[in-house]
């Protein structure tokens, strides 16, 4: 469902030298599969995670989502990706009823079948009591529900998510992701970026660890737990900070 073959994101500094944000990122996300990206700042996640979602076009390399190129086809891209990141804005004006039925119209949704969706919407992500609230009321783990919920709305087969409960608390962190656990068994492809290592571990079938702009690991917790050095805990934490330590170094530019 989505594919990234030889990515690579290159920008221009202001001293005339090249910064390789991504160098040659390759990995992909079936259908029914949560995948987790994983990096320190500046490893290149959010620039992956952008391109895909058409954000930024890319040096070279290829990134297709759902058959479509985000270089020739971005508008069949955006028809089968929903993106959410942490500082995806609600205004605080509108309700959670206004936010999804005015992007169900951007995506040129029928009236009946926008408001239908609506409504389904509303009922799976927990919106039903605080639909007609203004969002500058809600709570930030109800405003990332919006956040999520206008990702979706036109049914979107793929999700990209960077970040998404960095600004909730431990009991919104946790709702969010018994979600798209929830939306991965419906059969949606989810790639998810974040710092909080814990919260994914269990939750993620692969993980995909970017470092220097490169991929430095991939595989299952239980993949990435085994290549660690012996001796230590036995966490994906630990893992990851043996990979970019040891792996890493090479990747580094």
């Amino acid at each position: 469902m989505i594919e990234v073959v030889d990515l690579v994101k290159h920008y221009r500094a202001s001293d005339g030298g090249v910064v390789k944000a991504v160098d040659g990122v390759s990995f992909g996300v079936a259908a029914g599969e949560m995948v987790g990206l994983l990096g320190a700042n500046g490893a290149g996640k959010t620039t992956t995670l952008r391109v895909l979602a058409t954000l930024l076009k890319p040096t070279s390399g290829t990134a297709v989502v759902g058959g479509c190129d985000v270089c020739t086809d971005p508008v069949g891209v955006r028809q089968r990706l929903g993106y959410v990141s942490a500082t995806t804005g609600v205004p605080d004006r509108l309700t959670p009823r206004e936010v999804l039925d005015s992007f169900g119209r951007l995506h040129g949704l029928e009236p009946a079948a926008r408001r239908a969706r609506v409504e389904q919407l509303l009922d799976v992500l927990g919106l039903r009591s605080c639909a007609d609230r203004p969002a500058g009321r809600l709570s930030s783990g109800q405003r990332q529900r919006v956040s999520l919920g206008r990702a979706l709305v036109h049914g979107p087969p793929a999700l990209v998510l960077d970040e998404p409960t960095n600004a909730l608390d431990v009991v919104g962190a946790r709702d969010l992701l018994e979600l798209l656990a929830e939306l991965r068994s419906a059969g949606h492809a989810i790639l998810l970026s974040t710092h909080r290592l814990h919260e994914i571990e269990q939750r993620c079938d692969r993980f995909v660890v970017i470092h220097g702009g490169r991929v430095v690991a991939a595989g299952t917790r239980q993949d990435l737990v085994a290549a660690a050095p012996a001796g230590g805990p036995a966490t994906l934490e630990a893992a990851f900070f043996a990979v970019i330590e040891t792996r890493g170094l090479g990747a580094s530019s």
